[in-house]
């Protein structure tokens, strides 16, 4: 076989596969978009809720899974461990897709520089996205 014409098969091939790799991606990457629709809002509601005071609000914006495993009162001592109060701004990383559900980041930050990050957690249930698990990160 001729250098020149191996030479050039190589070269297609690697051209293909990158076209079908860059091609998967954007498929990903508009998908997991498509899919996400729906839960800045609900983060946003969730965070309006606790702000206000209206913690049952936000409590019912979990799953069924995540009240059978975290009573009320956890909720409460959780939120009120969090210090939300002395956040100011929220800022959401991108969300991952894994296993049917979506992972957001979400980074609280004060007026002081202080950040604390949030791993939500997000399920559809039925047509609406409900948080399925809140977790504290360690600060970066």
């Amino acid at each position: 076989m001729d250098w020149g014409l191996a030479q050039t098969i190589g070269t297609k091939a690697l051209l293909a596969g990158a076209g079908a790799l860059l091609l998967y991606w954007t498929y990903t990457a508009v998908r997991l978009v498509i899919s996400a629709r729906g839960i800045n809002p609900l983060l946003k509601q969730f965070f309006t809720q606790v702000a206000s005071g209206q913690i049952d609000g936000a409590y019912l914006l979990t799953t069924k899974n995540y009240r059978s495993h975290v009573n009320r009162q956890q909720f409460i001592r959780f939120l009120a461990g969090l210090q939300l109060n002395k956040y100011r701004n929220l800022k959401s990383g991108r969300p991952r897709l894994q296993e049917g559900q979506i992972i957001l980041t979400v980074k609280l930050k004060s007026e002081a520089k202080d950040e604390l990050p949030l791993d939500f957690t997000f399920v559809k249930v039925e047509d609406s996205w409900r948080v399925e698990r809140i977790q504290k990160l360690a600060a970066a």
